[in-house]
């Protein structure tokens, strides 16, 4: 068999299981791929030694017949992920030379499993961004292009590197992490599935912290299908994360039966934003027809206070951060400036800082610090909190009517040009998160499918958010939402 890394999880794990190809085979395939695609620069990490040794034992584990579902499969693992002896940056200069002596408990769910680690994947740093663009390691490249125009795409953000590599066929799957849409935006620019799950279904031990709250896990696939396979070895109880839900991991590619019919799939009214382009909205109302000739009852609803959403989240997530950011001082590990004589330890944190942190997080530290500081922690931060709840009830009364999952646009555009929003206002390019940070703001499940293509040739997606716990639900009206839009463009290969 050629072209082993264009496979897929599902197909892959069967063939696997059919003896029809090695997991040694399947790495090497990915590993060739990887050395060949530099110009995306997806993976800043690359362990081919790691890798052919995991894909040794995985081939060893499928011959005994103790095979779970991952095992032998090649996968990428965004930076964000602490993996033992590996570089682990969070895509910052402040963690240049950081080697963890520990594993998170999501890539070590993997491992476990005996899913095969090909490398780290590029992000924005601290996952702080929608393109990409502040990666201590430069930019990640999307494999789309626009039409015939050469211009190099942003594939999304943070999660770039992990959307990059799976479109490009780099990796047949890959980590992200999710915290205002860093799964589901990447995702939809790069014609990929990107499932954020429940906070709290994933643990978060062992992956940097950018804003504790509204961090989550979730792989990033090549279909619906493959992302049911990853997060059911992702997820799962741990007791060293007290926000783990102590709850059963259903089996949740046996929920994929496409059947929706009786479902009731909600469209916020809220979403129809002022300036949105035509091709989103033509895409939503195809989405919505699609659900409704599966056979689910499309209802109209209102989520009123959606309109908060992003000033919310700007200031609960930079708050957050602004403390999760305060250990990266130069003492015990990654970055240190070099100090002038009569320097004290003050100087060091401030030389530190200024020189390990790039623009983006400066900017969110900032922010943070401010709307924490005394004075301004009620007009701001409380505020912001409370605005939240309202935010997470307005769901809650959703789902208390009856509806299943909610279908919305996942993002206000296809891929833009990297360096195209370099001189626009930060504000501008926090736009990206405006369908997605809601999901997040509530803890919910949201999941971005493929559904089509603009008028240049670029993909666009569509979300679907679900009830709380209820993956297995909300994979199966994905899936039926996948096999109705029948995506199947690739990007032509120019790298």
């Amino acid at each position: 068999m050629s072209d082993l890394n264009k496979m897929g999880l599902a197909a892959a794990r069967d063939a696997l299981r059919a003896k029809e190809v090695t997991s040694v085979e399947l790495t090497q395939s990915c590993l060739d791929a990887i050395d060949a695609a530099d110009a995306l620069n997806a993976f800043v990490h690359k362990t081919p030694d790691l890798a052919l040794e995991r894909a040794r034992a995985a081939d060893a584990r499928l011959a005994a017949g103790d095979a779970p579902d991952m095992c032998g499969l090649p996968v990428g693992i965004k930076d964000l992920f602490c993996t033992k002896g590996v570089p682990s940056q969070a895509g910052s200069r402040i963690l240049q030379g950081f080697l963890p002596e520990y594993e998170s408990t999501v890539s070590q769910n993997l491992a476990d499993a005996g899913a095969v680690m090909l490398g780290k994947l590029n992000m924005d740093e601290f996952a702080m961004g929608s393109s990409n663009e502040t990666s201590t390691y430069g930019n990640a490249v999307s494999p789309w292009r626009r039409g015939n125009d050469d211009a190099a795409l942003t594939p999304g953000g943070s999660s770039g590197g992990s959307a990059a590599a799976v479109a490009a066929d780099l990796c047949l799957a890959a980590t992200g992490t999710d915290t205002g849409g860093s799964i589901r935006q990447p995702a939809a620019f790069t014609g990929t599935v990107g499932i954020k799950p429940t906070y709290g279904r994933c643990s978060r031990w062992g992956i940097v912290a950018f804003a504790s709250s509204l961090d989550q896990a979730g792989p990033m696939t090549k279909s619906v299908r493959d992302a049911a396979i990853m997060l059911g070895t992702m997820c799962g109880h741990d007791p060293k994360d007290s926000t783990s839900a102590n709850l059963p991991v259903p089996d949740f590619e046996a929920a994929l039966t496409g059947d929706i019919r009786g479902k009731k799939i909600g469209i916020p009214k809220e979403y129809r934003m002022d300036g949105m382009p035509e091709e989103i909205e033509t895409l939503w109302a195809e989405g919505i027809a699609m659900m409704r000739d599966a056979g689910a009852e499309i209802v109209d609803i209102t989520l009123p206070h959606t309109k908060y959403a992003l000033p919310a989240y700007y200031v609960i997530a930079p708050a957050e951060a602004s403390s999760n950011l305060a250990r990266y001082d130069g003492v015990r590990y990654g970055h240190r400036a070099t100090l002038a004589q009569g320097d004290g330890i003050t100087e060091m944190y401030e030389k530190t800082r200024a020189e390990g942190f790039g623009p983006e997080v400066q900017r969110r530290v900032m922010i943070g610090t401010y709307v924490l500081s005394a004075g301004f922690y009620d007009a701001y931060y409380n505020r912001a909190r409370r605005v939240r709840a309202l935010i997470k009830r307005d769901f809650e009364n959703v789902f208390a009517d009856g509806i299943d999952s909610i279908l919305t646009p996942a993002t206000p555009s296809a891929a833009f040009g990297l360096g195209e929003m370099v001189d626009a206002d930060p504000v501008q390019m926090y736009l990206n998160d405006v369908f997605t940070v809601t999901v997040n703001l509530a803890g919910l499940p949201g999941i971005a499918v493929p559904t089509g293509l603009n008028a240049q040739g670029l993909p666009l997606g569509l979300q679907l958010i679900g009830r709380p716990w209820e993956e297995a639900d909300l994979l199966n009206s994905a899936y039926a939402l996948e096999q109705a839009a029948g995506f199947v463009a690739k990007p032509s290969k120019w790298w």
